[in-house]
């Protein structure tokens, strides 16, 4: 999670019961209960001592934070739900209740925490302490040089070298990162969109020295590109040359690395831009479906690669609706996988996911109060069948996580794994007439932006319309609003503050490491062998002027000690770069 203020989200457009074109279809024999009116509505409370109809006019509810409203009371016919069709048991289609039969009582969630700061050695250090104290899988936080292509010493990454995460430049930090660490025994993820096919030839190159053969490397390359134009706008290239190289990537990881799954489909940077609940599931997996139709164009099987596939979703604080959005994702997942994409292989109708406690949520103010919203959000996440987890560290609205930070955060897992009792039973909260009702009206909102989204061409070009960044915006001001005005209370910001807040300690990265990481950087370009680099750069540029597969001339690139940002600029040399179109 990168540091920041209070942003927000706000309502979704009216939802429709019609059918969607092209294959995404409206679940049948379903009337969504209490479904909105058009419109915003105004956030209400309920006042106490007067009783409230138990089913009362949208204007007279109280709403979630995506502006749904609320009813008092929820009865078997608002959630309207057959079992077999809707629901299923945990490990059936369509897997509404969760992708495996015991879920969290057979095998808990991978407890993954993310890290990454200062140099290759500072998080190593980190790695190493995360594993010691229970964390079972490492997730690699990349620093915004990294994450835009940029080499350390490029003019653009002044400053900026190793504050929100680890520089990595070349294969040489890549091996400092995992020093000490078997790449065969554990699990990765790598928060990298962009450049995720040079990362992810850095990765397979270190383990080449580790003598680990690509099949036997698991984790996840983030690698989602679309959500970077929807929302959190770190980019290289073009969108459609993007896009050849994400499939690209799932090409290989398809052929090459059957235990790595080539892209997670993030819908947590969309939320964090300030989008509604219904927002983040419709857009994710829409940009899931262009995924799937893209690997299919590159003449895939649909079953040999959609089983790799996996998502990455936010765990807000508007706790049902939380839990109601990710058992609404798996169950269009499933159904559009099976019907519309014609997948026969049960594994690739599961969702799979990722789950962050919401960073947007975090508050600068009475941090401390930041660790109950992290343990509700991760309860929910654990509530909604998540497979892996992060939980926020409380001091993230200031800084980057100081270790004692990073440890409750950890904590707050192994505490509702090991102490509350939720992971004895598969989704509890399954035929909660107020959770059934709620995935019924998440789905349905979801297939209303469906059909927006397939009006304007699919969502590559809704994107070059602006039309999701549009939708977003509107969202996140209208949420602010309600914040200013007092209508939505945040505990800290507008209601119940001190006068007298301490400071709270946070952790401070010495701007020495960035000299120490330019300094790593131009001994690697001394030693490397030049002429070897530049006849690998050449033969990517005149890869990348062809149909073939990027991967493999990116990886002679990355054995060579090219670094990330000549690899980029070759590729520009290309594509060309990307301005985006202003959506105001």
């Amino acid at each position: 999670m990168e540091p920041g203020a209070q942003a927000g989200t706000g309502r979704p457009p009216q939802t429709s019961a019609s059918a969607a074109p092209d294959g995404l279809r409206e679940p049948e024999g379903r009337e969504t209960g209490n479904s909105a009116t058009p419109g915003v509505a105004t956030p209400g409370v309920a006042t106490p001592g007067v009783a409230t109809p138990a089913h009362a006019s949208a204007g007279d509810l109280p709403t979630t934070i995506s502006g749904e409203p609320v009813q008092p009371l929820y009865r078997p016919a608002d959630a309207n739900t057959d079992y077999d069709r809707d629901l299923g048991d945990p490990g059936t289609y369509p897997f509404t209740r969760g992708p495996y039969e015991t879920m969290h009582r057979g095998r808990l969630w991978t407890m993954r925490q993310f890290a990454g700061f200062g140099t290759a050695e500072e998080t190593n250090e980190r790695f190493h302490y995360l594993l010691e104290h229970g964390q079972t899988g490492l997730s690699t936080a990349y620093d915004m040089p990294s994450l835009m292509g940029h080499d350390s010493d490029d003019p653009r990454s002044l400053g900026e070298v190793g504050r929100e995460g680890v520089a990595v430049d070349t294969l040489d930090d890549m091996q400092t990162l995992f020093q000490g660490i078997p790449l065969d025994k554990i699990s990765t993820s790598m928060t990298i969109n962009a450049p995720a096919a040079i990362m992810l030839a850095f990765y397979v190159a270190n383990a080449e020295l580790q003598g680990v053969p690509p099949g036997k490397l698991a984790g996840t390359f983030q690698t989602d590109i679309l959500k970077e134009y929807i929302a959190q706008k770190e980019w290289c290239f073009p969108i459609d040359p993007a896009m050849r190289l994400v499939t690209d990537l799932i090409e290989y990881c398809t052929k090459e690395m059957p235990l790595m799954h080539p892209v997670s489909i993030s819908g947590y940077h969309i939320r964090e831009a300030g989008s509604t609940a219904q927002q983040e599931l419709a857009f994710t997996l829409a940009d899931g479906f262009a995924y799937v139709e893209a690997g299919i164009e590159r003449g895939l099987d649909v079953d040999d690669f959609a089983p790799r596939l996996s998502f990455f979703f936010n765990a807000h604080i508007e706790f049902f609706e939380e839990i109601a959005k990710y058992r609404a994702a798996r169950r269009i997942w499933a159904r559009e996988l099976r019907d519309k994409y014609g997948a026969k292989n049960d594994r690739s109708l599961l969702m799979r996911f990722h789950t962050q406690t919401a960073g947007v949520s975090l508050t600068a103010q009475q941090p401390q109060v930041n660790i109950v919203r992290t343990a509700i959000e991760a309860l929910a996440g654990v509530l909604g069948g998540t497979q892996s987890l992060h939980t926020n560290s409380f001091d993230e609205a200031l800084a980057l996580p100081t270790e004692e930070a990073v440890r409750i955060a950890l904590r707050t897992q192994q505490v509702i794994a090991h102490e509350t009792g939720v992971t004895r039973t598969a989704d509890p909260l399954g035929g909660s007439y107020h959770v059934e009702t709620l995935t019924n009206q998440m789905e349905s909102a979801a297939y209303d932006y469906f059909k927006r989204i397939e009006a304007l061409g699919g969502i590559v070009e809704a994107i070059k319309q602006g039309f999701p960044q549009h939708e977003i915006a509107d969202a996140a001001f209208r949420y602010q609003q309600e914040v200013d005005a007092g209508e939505r209370i945040v505990v800290g910001v507008n209601s119940f503050q001190l006068d007298d807040e301490q400071q709270t300690p946070t952790l401070k990265i010495d701007a020495a490491l960035e000299r120490k990481q330019v300094g790593r950087l131009q001994a690697v370009r001394a030693r490397r062998d030049a002429l070897a680099v530049e006849q690998t750069l050449t033969a990517l540029r005149a890869a990348a002027a062809t149909d073939q597969n990027l991967l493999y001339p990116i990886l002679e690139c990355a054995r060579v000690y090219a670094t990330e940002g000549e690899i980029v600029q070759a590729l520009q040399d290309v594509f060309g770069t990307y301005r985006e179109t202003p959506v105001f």
